[in-house]
């Protein structure tokens, strides 16, 4: 018996930052005993509640379901017990595998020779039972293994999404250092729209804050595009459970009113790529998308206001970005009273442009930026 049939134990790995709404989420779609680390966060599930999870959550990377843990000091030992593992429990000689891994304070202390220690394990031990081993597929496996050690504990998981759980399907076209899906979302969720007002996104580069929150408004689940799903390889997976989640997950989708969500952006292979990208979701052509300068912007009625105005890297170009920034500050104060903005800038120095006073400031730091996202109720 693996440990996760023991005691229903799963790990969600989630962006430090996000963690708390991270658990939030899990609640609402029935996890229990949550525990949140400073790696992610640990919960509890019955299989039904598993595959709603992997399906709908909009906030976590990946969800492991822990196979084995044990003490490891050298990646003999981890050869050792890894190949007495019955890997056929999962897959067989006709599937591609993957391993992932990560050590930290640890005698084992690169995690590349750790991951292929555990690889050579995995097609030793199919080798010596089928005479035959699966291939490796770094790209698109169909199992993704995960290995943690930490302290000299190791852990090996399955993956049972199967991919990182950012990627929805949505996206076929982008601009340059678009936004992950993950994040997206999570900044959509510390805003609490729920579609009582307008949302609107002047600067939206690729679409990824309308893609996100047309998904969240009309509760179509972030997995609605994904084709498979590595839960499926677990040995004691329901394909009726699965089935019976998958179909009440759909059938809550709802319709997207008209005008609710619109987005605009001045370069035109932006609006194109927002556009391809959104029409690809249900209800997607009623979000309204315009080619249109931030500084042409009209006043609006009461609504949410997202942007991700552009910081230096996304620019590749010396640009005033001060100078933007305070452009931004003045259309939210001059033409947007009675909204909420809520603006993320990758620099958080760029905040200070802005030229209105905050509500308040969260930390977000992504791909090695120290960013920030800010509040402002636009009297």
């Amino acid at each position: 018996m693996y440990l996760y049939q023991q005691d229903r134990h799963f790990f969600a790995q989630i962006a430090r930052d996000l963690i708390e709404i991270g658990v939030a989420e899990l609640e609402s779609l029935g996890a229990t005993d949550i525990h949140p680390d400073h790696r992610g966060i640990r919960f509890q599930a019955e299989e039904d509640v598993l595959y709603a999870i992997v399906y709908n959550s909009r906030l976590i990377t990946r969800v492991l379901a822990p196979l084995i843990r044990f003490r490891c000091t050298d990646t003999n030992t981890l050869y050792n017990i890894a190949s007495k593992i019955e890997w056929r429990d999962f897959f067989s000689t006709d599937h591609t595998f993957a391993v992932f891994a990560n050590v930290n304070q640890s005698r084992i202390g690169h995690s590349q020779f750790a991951a292929l220690r555990l690889k050579d394990a995995v097609a030793d031990a199919f080798r010596k039972q089928c005479q035959k081993r699966p291939n490796v597929d770094p790209e698109t496996p169909d199992v993704w293994i995960n290995l943690h050690i930490e302290k000299d504990v190791a852990t090996i998981s399955l993956d049972l999404a199967g991919e990182s759980l950012h990627k929805r399907g949505y996206r076929m076209q982008k601009v340059s250092a678009p936004l992950q899906e993950t994040l997206a979302a999570g900044i959509l969720a510390f805003t609490g729209w729920d579609g009582r007002v307008p949302l609107i996104d002047p600067m939206c580069g690729s679409g990824t804050f309308l893609a996100e929150a047309l998904m969240r408004y009309c509760r179509i689940p972030a997995g609605f595009f994904r084709k498979r799903f590595g839960f499926e390889f677990l040995p004691d997976f329901s394909k009726r459970t699965w089935q019976r989640v998958r179909q009440n997950a759909d059938a809550a989708i709802r319709e997207l009113p008209e005008g609710l969500i619109s987005g605009s952006d001045i370069a035109k292979q932006a609006v194109l790529a927002t556009r391809t990208n959104v029409n690809r979701l249900p209800y997607g052509k009623q979000v309204d998308i315009v080619c249109r300068d931030i500084a042409d912007m009209p006043e609006i009625a009461p609504s949410v206001i997202v942007i991700n105005p552009p910081y230096g890297i996304r620019m590749g170009q010396d640009t005033d970005l001060a100078a933007l920034y305070k452009q931004i500050g003045d259309i939210l104060k001059q033409r947007c009273q009675g909204s909420t903005a809520y603006i993320f800038a990758g620099d958080r120095r760029l905040l200070g442009s802005i030229g209105l006073r905050s509500a308040w400031k969260k930390i977000i730091e992504t791909g090695g930026l120290d960013g920030r996202l800010a509040k402002y109720e636009l009297f």
